[in-house]
């Protein structure tokens, strides 16, 4: 297989020899047939120049994709994607804390089978207050949230088949939920231990705030995930939920009034009563109007409500396999 080694690039121009020096010896020395994409995210620094004259001097195996300002880390990969042509995709990033020299492992897990092979850097080099704690928390709740049990989804590094990631588009930090949407479609998923170095130039693009962007799209890959293709199920089981309590607070209330003689309109828990009723049923009106829309997304674009691994031809003795999104 073709390999496109992608990497997002943002005020790296110390760092981005180095990188080059380690991924062409790490490359060619296991004689593979690659490419890398280096895709630089709007840099104010010398990286542009740096990467132009790497294609100048490799321009078989170096390709450059100069953003025209900084989009983040998640539209600097989906660019990186869309203009290689690699069969398998190893995202890594160019500060050198990411080392190449785990490529080839990667790819020998590939090999045996995996789809995806995520990176797990287990003796993080990072500040623990600001960068590794709050790594851990969100690792902890994502693998929780989406049953995609991975110890590290903040590590760029990882190796994928590009049939797993082609159907689907990247927004916001949603780059480090591609092993969800791949597990959503079936892909073999395998972690493994990687090196993590300190940075020696540079500094760090991510701080604090990144956490709060990483849980308001895990609440978005969620409901893509598990609801796109059947919203009723998501909207209409809680609006069923709401019109239970609903039933339930106004039984309680009516059973006071009977033994005890209190009266209906003073009690709170009649208006809370006919709040959920309204609740509940606009909750089960948005998700039949949820339902018309997935449906005419399908159908507009001829998308499958499923995905194929392997198609077996018995008449020729054929094994001919078939991208996971055939309806793209």
């Amino acid at each position: 297989m073709k390999i496109s080694v992608i990497v997002p690039v943002y005020n790296e121009e110390e760092n981005l020899p180095v990188l080059k020096t380690v991924l062409d010896d790490v490359m060619k020395s296991n004689h593979y047939d690659w490419e890398a994409v280096l895709v630089d995210d709007g840099s104010k620094d010398g990286s542009a120049g740096i990467l132009e004259s790497f294609v100048t001097a490799d321009p078989d195996h170096y390709r450059c994709v100069l953003l025209r300002r900084n989009f983040g880390q998640t539209a600097a990969i989906a660019a990186g994607i869309d203009h290689s042509a690699g069969e398998l995709i190893v995202l890594c990033d160019a500060d050198m804390q990411n080392d190449p020299r785990d490529i080839p492992a990667m790819i020998e897990k590939i090999d045996q089978g995996y789809d995806v092979v995520s990176g797990w850097r287990r003796d993080r080099k990072d500040t623990f207050i600001t960068r590794t704690l709050p790594s851990h928390i969100a690792n902890g709740l994502i693998s929780w949230v989406t049953g995609v049990p991975l110890h590290d989804y903040g590590c760029t590094l990882k190796a994928y088949k590009r049939e797993v990631i082609t159907g689907f588009r990247l927004y916001g930090e949603m780059h480090r939920f591609i092993p969800v949407y791949a597990n959503s479609v079936g892909a073999r998923i395998a972690e493994m231990e990687v090196h993590h170095h300190p940075r020696l130039h540079g500094k760090a693009n991510y701080g604090l705030e990144r956490t709060l962007k990483v849980i308001l799209d895990l609440v978005t890959v969620k409901f893509l995930t598990s609801y796109a293709n059947k919203p009723i199920y998501l909207f209409g089981g809680s609006g069923f939920g709401m019109l239970g309590l609903s039933a339930i607070s106004l039984l309680y209330i009516i059973i006071r009034k009977v033994q005890f003689n209190e009266s209906l309109v003073r009690s709170p828990l009649l208006l809370l009563s006919v709040m959920l009723f309204i609740l509940g049923m606009q909750s089960i009106l948005l998700g039949l109007i949820a339902e018309l829309l997935a449906r005419t997304y399908h159908e507009s674009q001829a998308k499958p409500t499923y995905t194929v691994r392997t198609f077996l031809n018995g008449s020729s003795n054929n094994h001919n396999s078939y991208s996971l999104h055939p309806g793209d």
